[in-house]
């Protein structure tokens, strides 16, 4: 991995799904870049005002910075309705991204999250990633969002089932906590799974799978070599 692009439906979901990671890839020299697909004022502009959004997208660029992010990239699909959206404007969308960039890794959400925004973008980014036309992404993962993942259908197909575990040193999982905390906006208290306690708790769990202190827990999509 040498350039690495998270795809976040959502701004925090990157850091929900793999701030820890991206902070070891950083701290590895590797370039890692953020990309946010949805602007939620222009998906309902009286749920989501736009200075709402604007603090989001402020929050995540601060968190973004902390963590040593390249570059952050915000796109502008209507959320929270992607799944009403033409999902070939959004693969489009994604792959002049890809062409122009190359980057050789990607993460996207999981498929069977119960956000549909999160099934688009996955669908979408499948479609971007496909080994055809010289596509220079080698690597496709997808991780785990709290608050998304875990409320998924209980069936088979829909379940995270994660073959690829990176163990977090406490420094990266600190930085992961702490570039959460930029989102106050996002942070709720415990019980929350939106809470750094849950944070911590999924950590401690995907650790313990494989005899480790903490780790980020993903599914293998794709990997050439």
């Amino acid at each position: 991995m040498e350039k690495i692009l998270v795809v976040a439906p959502h701004s925090d979901d990157e850091v929900l799904g793999c701030g820890g990671y991206i902070k070891k890839l950083v701290n590895a020299g590797k370039e890692v870049f953020v990309l946010i697909m949805t602007n939620a004022h222009i998906g309902d502009p009286d749920k989501y005002p736009e200075e709402r959004v604007r603090k989001v997208r402020e929050e995540a660029f601060a968190a973004h910075q902390y963590l040593g992010i390249k570059e952050t990239f915000f796109m502008d699909f209507p959320a929270p309705r992607l799944d009403t959206f033409p999902s070939y404007k959004i693969s489009m969308a994604m792959s002049e991204l890809l062409r122009d960039k190359k980057f050789d890794t990607v993460f996207i959400p999981h498929h069977g999250d119960i956000h549909r925004d999160h099934k688009a973008v996955f669908n979408a980014a499948l479609v971007a990633c496909r080994p055809v036309n010289n596509c220079s992404v080698k690597r496709v993962y997808a991780y785990e969002t709290l608050s998304e993942t875990e409320w998924g259908a209980p069936y088979q197909s829909e379940a995270f089932i994660p073959n690829v575990f990176v163990e977090l040193t406490g420094e990266e999982f600190n930085a992961k906590c702490n570039a959460m905390n930029f989102f106050k906006s996002q942070v709720r208290e415990f019980p929350s799974s939106r809470s750094i306690e849950a944070i911590e708790a999924l950590a401690k769990y995907r650790g313990a799978s494989v005899s480790c202190a903490r780790a980020e827990a993903f599914m293998l999509i794709r990997d050439i070599r």
